[in-house]
């Protein structure tokens, strides 16, 4: 057999191997869809440096082993139909980190949030509108404008929505949101629950069904803890680079099993 033949007796190989698993998936999101589905999942990507430095690779290899990771998850969720998708890419504390690894992830991020606006991304097949959240002017500016850029160039899109914070932590945002209350409602001289919600950062999506933080860690680290009061938290032992679907699987199966209880406490707060 010639070396081209052979070549392309594997690509078709690897075409029929993802086949059979997109028809898989399909399969157990269809099981799933029996019982209560999720309207958002957010995801805190926990362990990408401990990824690298357990594979003994390069510095800064492990955030690009995560941002491929959040590409099949992110394929995984708009497969099962799920509207928000929410990911938490870089704190406002991350910038207390050696500045050389500051510098990498910044370039990192810059680099793959051009690749969101190309006709063929994954994004724009799935007709989904990107928000960057968070304190954005923290951000060097051509990070800034790429996601403005980014922004702009999927605010058609309306299937889904994917909101990245970037610059973020919650006490930020709360009193971010606090602050702009108080400036609209000057003149009235009452701030509402409601004034301040709608000046969250994350106002254009609900509160999330589930939290997936990796690395078995179950604190929230800062994130989304004005919205996160009823959601499910699971946290798989493994670090974020090794995330797969069966994690998505048994988070929401295990959102389903439990979603009776956080709808009773739901109604009790």
């Amino acid at each position: 057999m010639d070396k081209s033949a052979y070549y392309m007796s594997n690509n078709q190989v690897v075409h029929i191997a993802r086949t059979i698993s997109a028809l898989a998936r399909k399969c157990i999101f269809q099981l799933l869809s029996v019982g209560p589905l999720p309207n958002h999942i957010a995801f805190i990507m926990d362990g990408n440096r401990r990824y690298a430095k357990k594979h003994n690779l390069e510095e800064g290899s492990g955030h690009n082993a995560g941002f491929y990771a959040l590409m099949y998850m992110l394929q995984y969720c708009y497969e099962f139909g799920l509207k928000y998708v929410t990911v938490y890419a870089f704190s406002i504390d991350n910038f207390k980190r050696r500045p050389e690894e500051v510098k990498y992830v910044m370039e990192l991020m810059q680099e793959k949030i051009q690749g969101l606006i190309e006709d063929e991304s994954m994004v724009n097949r799935y007709g989904v509108r990107v928000y960057f959240v968070g304190n954005l002017n923290l951000l060097p500016k051509p990070l800034r404008l790429a996601a403005e850029r980014a922004m702009e160039a999927t605010a058609g899109n309306s299937r889904a929505v994917l909101s990245i914070c970037l610059a973020y932590t919650s006490t930020d945002e709360i009193v971010h949101a606090v602050q702009e209350a108080c400036e609209t409602n000057q003149m009235n001289g009452e701030i509402r629950l409601t004034d301040v919600e709608r000046h969250m950062y994350m106002a254009a999506a609900p509160d999330p069904d589930i939290v997936i933080r990796t690395a078995g860690e179950t604190r929230l680290s800062n994130f989304l803890l004005w919205q996160s009061s009823n959601s499910y938290l699971y946290s798989p032992s493994i670090l974020w680079p090794e995330i797969g679907f069966r994690h998505l699987f048994c988070g929401i199966f295990n959102f389903q099993r439990n979603v009776s209880y956080l709808q009773m406490e739901k109604k009790t707060n």
